[in-house]
């Protein structure tokens, strides 16, 4: 019998020790060829003003990925729908909109 069409039933399970979660303050995303990656970081110290090695001054961010998170591309898509749909519904239960400004700028990142 051929089962590739019939319907699919994920049987997802969330193991206790990481039903709390981990908190990060924000999420860095980057791919290869065959993957996309998000890291998501938490910062460990608050940001200080240093000098760069080229004399430029500049603010440093100490952070640390808290997880790491490997999908395939043809994922992608699907975790960009289901984000857009969850903030959507964000919205109207909350009537919070996105801030004006990024809370932090540079790069890939999205936070």
């Amino acid at each position: 019998m051929n089962d590739e069409h019939l319907p699919r039933r994920f049987q997802i399970e969330l193991p206790a020790a990481r039903a709390q979660g981990v908190f990060a303050d924000f999420a860095r995303v980057w791919h290869t060829p065959n993957v996309f990656v998000m890291d998501y970081v938490a910062l460990t110290q608050p940001p200080a003003t240093v000098e760069a090695a080229d004399g430029t001054r500049e603010v440093a961010v100490p952070g640390q990925i808290v997880s790491r998170i490997r999908i395939p591309p043809e994922q992608v898509f699907e975790l960009a729908k289901a984000l857009t749909q969850q903030l959507e519904a964000w919205e109207q239960e909350t009537g919070r909109k996105p801030p004006e400004r990024p809370l932090f700028d540079g790069g890939h990142s999205a936070g």
